[in-house]
């Protein structure tokens, strides 16, 4: 019988010629004889199809691959074009628990779930077609006797002639139950065992992307991120061990609530620890503000009760910052920062709290925020003015003096009045270059208008300075040298500091202020009234000027209207102006508004008067139209 039978060949064969590429045989079959030495082959007939170059053997014939196919600790197939298994070996039956014989015939792809995701189903064809070189991928597969198990996919072509591909099973389930147990290990705290912070953030990402883009749900998402009140002081007081302790024990409590709160709803709030005492909790699929409100109520609630950590009893509160907000257009960055702005509101109210978080609120936290991070640069691009308002004597009307006032013309938020950012400017000290500008302004501008009129008595100039200024800087210097180059006369600069920023001064800003005072420059007192109102403690300060403040203004009679008289504000600004004169100081009235106002503070002694009755704060050219139409009035 002939070695060319027609018919398929054995699979065995077929995996054997797949792994060898191809080799000569004779015509009977059998491989052909190696060459004797030195000897050369014979040329092939001039009618022989090319043969590609032999893939060396070391000696192993095609049935040898059969046997080691066939006994491989690898799971294969043999996969025909038409996506039917051929042949198998005892590893791939064994693994899908199928047996070898049950697996001919079967749909390859359905033993290994490769048409279960659109792309890998169309990879997978690509490869039997001829047009992919391999395909590899991961898959969970369902054992018949009920576990599961993971495996890596392989399926690669075999040499054209033979129509067919190799699929090979590697069981990876071992690899992935490290991996398994690696990620949580990663991922989870180890003090509280709760989700940490990447879990939370990668949970957090997946959850609003979810929300953004299914419509089952609500589409709002909640955030509770609190803090514990005084943990550090548990910490540097009992040990870092008790302090682990603490932490388990609430993270326990924590656990508990949002179980609580899971109950009857889709979904159990994720509790994760962020790290040191910071906690979160967050609700996907949240209903409200409600839901948010009732959960940090919860939490309050849960942590008052006292803990017991081996013999140790401690009591802790909690600060809650709470968000929630629609998922769409929210990012996880955005959401946290909300939430740690909510949770530093919670402790600055007061601690033990939760607080909802309020657009307004942190709208003008984040102005306040972008002005001081711009009062540096805006200073050097000259965005700042100023403006003044005209000090008038109570008995002749005539404009003695003006106070400068510095105005802000910001780019974004239009011109701003000392009160937005002065404070913001003590804050991180810019306080100091502005004050120098604006001192420095000031005096040639006072200068200006003494040269304008220089038959006319000058008037002189009051400027703000801040206690800071005094501290962080030799205030004197700057005075001195200013005065030198703009060529004022000490007399006509006067200097506000306030009450509260004056009395009690001591040490440096004491003696600055004396060296100022001696120099011949004018110290007042801005706002008196509304601090410590010591007055025998001026007669031991080198001050000339009490500026009242204008609560006590608007607290007097108002003649010719309904309003209500305040006897008592009369009575006290008249004592203040006595006591002023007998330490030799003068009395300046803030807020002075009506004719009824400055006449009652002519009658009890009021030196000058400063408010929008004579004058709102104008610019310098308006107040030089001012002195001039005095002046024509006097002629």
């Amino acid at each position: 019988m002939s070695g060319t039978s027609e018919g398929p060949a054995p699979a065995a064969d077929l995996v054997g010629r797949a792994v060898t590429d191809s080799h000569e045989t004779t015509s009977s079959g059998a491989p052909a004889p190696p060459p004797l030495p030195g000897a050369h082959p014979l040329p092939p007939p001039a009618d022989a199809p090319a043969q590609p170059a032999p893939f060396p053997t070391t000696g192993l014939q095609p049935s040898s691959f059969g046997a080691v196919f066939a006994v491989a600790p690898l799971a294969m197939a043999v996969v025909d074009r038409d996506g039917l298994v051929v042949t198998a070996n005892e590893t791939m039956g064994s693994l899908l628990g199928i047996g070898r014989d049950g697996l001919a015939g079967r749909v390859a792809a359905d033993l290994v779930d490769l048409s279960s995701d659109a792309r890998t189903w169309h990879a997978y064809r690509e490869v039997l077609r001829g047009r992919q070189a391999r395909l590899r991928c991961t898959r969970r597969l369902k054992h018949p006797d009920g576990h599961s198990l993971w495996v890596q996919v392989t399926v690669t072509p075999l040499p054209e002639a033979e129509k067919a591909v190799l699929l090979s099973v590697a069981d990876i389930s071992a690899r992935r139950e490290l991996q398994s147990q690696l990620r949580h290990l990663q991922m989870h705290d180890a003090v509280t065992r709760l989700p940490n912070r990447t879990l939370f953030f990668e949970r957090l990402s997946a959850s609003l992307e979810a929300e953004s883009y299914e419509e089952s749900g609500t589409g709002r998402i909640g955030l509770c991120y609190l803090d514990l009140d005084g943990f550090k002081a548990v910490n540097d007081t009992l040990g870092h061990r008790v302090g682990d302790r603490l932490l388990a024990a609430v993270a326990e409590r924590l656990t508990r609530c949002a179980d609580e709160a899971g109950y009857a709803r889709a979904a159990t709030p994720l509790v994760a620890r962020l790290g040191g005492d910071e906690f979160a909790l967050l609700v996907e699929d949240s209903t409200g503000t409600d839901q948010l409100a009732e959960l940090a109520e919860s939490v309050l609630k849960a942590l008052q009760a006292p803990f017991d950590l081996a013999g140790q009893r401690l009591s802790v509160s909690a600060s809650i910052g709470v968000v929630e907000r629609h998922a769409a257009g929210t990012t996880a960055t955005g959401l946290m920062q909300a939430a740690d702005t909510t949770l530093y509101w919670a402790k600055a109210d007061g601690k033990s709290r939760w607080t909802l978080f309020d657009p307004e609120r942190n709208a003008h936290r984040m102005t306040r925020q972008a002005l001081s991070s711009g009062l540096r640069p805006a200073i050097e691009r000259g965005e700042f003015a100023l403006e003044y308002q005209p000090l008038v004597g109570m008995e002749d009307g005539r404009v003695r003096g003006v106070e400068a006032l510095v105005r802000w013309h910001h780019p974004q938020f239009g011109t701003l009045t000392p009160n937005r950012f002065i404070g913001l400017a003590e804050e991180d000290g810019s306080i100091v270059q502005l004050g120098r500008w604006a001192l420095a302004t000031a005096c040639r501008q006072a200068r200006r208008w003494q040269e304008e009129r220089p038959d006319e008595p000058p008037i002189f100039v009051s400027v703000n300075v801040a206690v800071r200024q005094v501290w962080d800087s030799d205030l004197v210097a700057d005075v001195a040298e200013t005065l030198a180059e703009t060529g004022l006369a000490p007399h006509l600069l006067q200097l506000e500091l306030t009450e509260s920023a004056v009395m009690g001064s001591a040490g440096r800003p004491l003696q600055a202020l004396q060296a100022l005072s001696d120099m011949g420059v004018r110290i007042a007192i801005d706002d008196f009234g509304t601090g410590y109102s010591n007055l025998a403690y001026l007669s031991r300060l080198p001050v000339s000027v009490l500026k009242l403040d204008g609560s006590f203004v608007r607290g007097f009679q108002y003649e010719g209207t309904d309003a209500h008289p305040n006897p008592a504000d009369e009575v006290i600004v008249e004592g203040v102006i006595q006591l002023a004169h007998r330490l030799g100081l003068t009395v300046t009235a803030e807020c002075v508004e009506t004719s009824a106002q400055a006449s009652r503070l002519r009658r009890i002694g009021c030196d000058t008067g400063q408010g929008w009755l004579y004058s709102r704060p104008v610019p310098p050219d308006r107040i030089s139209e001012l002195v001039e139409t005095e002046a024509c009035r006097r002629t």
